[in-house]
């Protein structure tokens, strides 16, 4: 603290820089109070980062933008618009879908486009199937928003009584049915069954542990995609340079050792290097496993139970590099289907790299207005089991199986990139520390899952948690959601404590929306 700042001024530090971070952060400056944020990465983003190439910098990380809202309303929250930041373009089409079989499918933004690209594909009969799906994933994304994404801590009791009010809800959840098995009753084609059974993934589960209810995921989709002109990355910039504007202070390379407690209270943060910075509150923005694990020093364990840790999301195999591709016509998300998804979540259940999997590529260059000519950005993702580690032969077998993979549906990359384009599982764990390489914390399996993922607040008096593994959880929307939710409780639990009086605000920072709602990103990597 400097000599001349105000001794009644709030310290606030924040451990991670990810969205989640960045989201708080912004929010917390704007009330008034001293931030500094660090992060043992070089910049801002988290998992938001990127790999160099020829072509410019690739993303790594999430790949689309869901729920446009939840960033309108943080930049609102600011003073100013997301759109004076970055730039953003509208996906007419969502995704573009291949089998081996040959077959393929667009779903469009267009909700009558897709319906009628369902037909042609699979038929009438698809087609129904297909709205009566929708109109469930509609209901249920409305019906859940409030008691559950919005409310900054759910409670099992407070959502059974919401449920209860609206019964007819209760055939849509099918509960006691993973999201595979309300698949097979949903859809007659099991083109379609897989398809939709993929955004289990989104949020790090598989389709046969994951609950049926998930399904709902698809709305958050339907509602609009959007693309950000430059990369997902330039929105971890935009995020970051708003908020140094509005005073907080960032220190990267930057590693937090050791959260000291007083009396059972947060006081100051430790970094490797010596440093030791005050605080009244500490926001960690990291995996939640890295607190109960002791990462963070022996006192904050107790922040987090064992239960909201394990078992872990699933991880990835993610390839980011720069090449010119050939073979077929590429849409700005594609999806390549393996032959039997039981084998791919088999293997990855029992702790191995799939023998065969089913291949997310994004074309990131393909998500503005102008076709690019020359070598373009990708990002290839097959999901893959936590704590796996990939020996240099293995690594090896990635490459082969990826890239052999595409070929065979028409695909072909030159040139095709070595394994220095590639992050493992062990590479995930290796720099997002304690988290097994798992992408979200704690997986979605089991109809319970939602109640046993932590929260904004702790049982430790000033430590306080955000990101893509706490409430709401997965994806980018969610992430800035958690961030809104632990500004809101910070302020709140810093003004009912406080004994001096209280600070400037020079913003506001609005209550829930009642459209929030949980959008997790395409990308497993989020």
């Amino acid at each position: 603290m400097s000599d001349r700042e105000d001794p009644q001024t709030r310290h606030v530090v924040v451990i991670g820089a990810g969205i989640g971070g960045l989201s708080a952060a912004l929010r917390l400056a704007q009330r008034g109070l001293s931030v500094d944020v660090v992060d043992m990465a070089g910049g801002p983003g988290g998992k938001m980062r990127t790999r160099s190439s020829v072509a410019g910098p690739v993303d790594i990380g999430p790949t689309v933008m869901t729920m446009r809202h939840v960033f309108e309303e943080l930049f609102a929250d600011a003073g100013t618009r997301l759109e004076d930041h970055v730039t953003l373009h509208a996906d007419t089409i969502l995704a573009r879908h291949w089998w081996p079989d040959g077959s393929s499918l667009d779903l469009h933004a267009d909700p009558g486009l897709s319906a009628t690209a369902i037909r042609d594909f699979a038929g009438p009969k698809a087609e129904r199937e297909f709205r009566r799906f929708s109109d469930k994933a509609r209901r249920l994304f409305e019906a859940f928003d409030a008691p559950v994404m919005q409310e900054p801590a759910p409670k099992l009791g407070a959502l059974t009584a919401h449920v209860m009010k609206t019964p007819a809800l209760i055939p849509a959840m099918a509960p006691g049915l993973t999201l595979a098995q309300k698949l097979r009753l949903q859809f007659s084609d099991p083109r379609l069954q897989q398809l939709f059974g993929r955004y289990a993934t989104y949020v790090g589960g598989s389709p046969y542990l994951s609950p049926a209810i998930l399904g709902l995921i698809w709305h958050s989709e339907a509602r609009g995609v959007w693309a950000i002109e430059g990369g997902m990355h330039r929105l971890a910039e935009a995020l970051h340079g708003l908020a140094v504007e509005r005073g907080v202070r960032f220190r990267f390379d930057a590693r937090a050792d050791r959260i000291e407690l007083q009396g059972g209270r947060c006081t100051s943060v430790h970094l490797a290097d010596g440093t030791r910075l005050r605080a009244d509150t500490v926001l960690f923005n990291g995996d939640p496993k890295a607190l109960h694990d002791g990462l963070l020093g022996s006192g904050p364990r107790a922040a987090v139970p064992k239960r909201a840790v394990a078992e872990r999301s699933l991880s990835a195999f993610v390839w980011g590099f720069a090449a010119e591709a050939v073979g077929v016509d590429l849409a700005h998300h594609n999806v390549f289907f393996c032959v039997d998804p039981k084998v791919e979540f088999g293997d990855i259940a029992k702790g191995r790299m799939p023998r065969d999997a089913t291949l997310y590529v994004c074309a990131q260059d393909r998500g503005g207005t102008a076709r690019p000519e020359g070598p373009e950005r990708f990002e290839i993702i097959m999901n893959g089991p936590p704590g796996h580690k990939a020996t240099d032969e293995e690594r090896e077998t990635c490459r082969t199986r990826t890239f052999a993979s595409l070929e065979k549906m028409g695909l072909r990359f030159s040139p095709v990139p070595d394994d220095r384009h590639l992050t493992t599982p062990a590479d995930f764990d290796r720099d997002f520390p304690a988290s097994d390489g798992s992408l979200y914390g704690r997986s979605p399996h089991g109809m319970m899952a939602t109640f046993h993922r932590p929260g904004a607040r702790t049982t430790i008096a000033g430590l306080y948690l955000c990101g893509g593994g706490t409430h709401p959880g997965a994806g980018i929307p969610m992430a800035c959601l958690s961030g809104k939710h632990a500004a809101a409780a910070i302020v709140t639990d810093l003004a009912s404590t406080s004994t001096s009086r209280r600070t400037a605000t020079r913003g506001g920072m609005s209550t829930a929306s009642p459209t929030m709602a949980n959008a997790p990103s395409r990308s497993s990597v989020s």
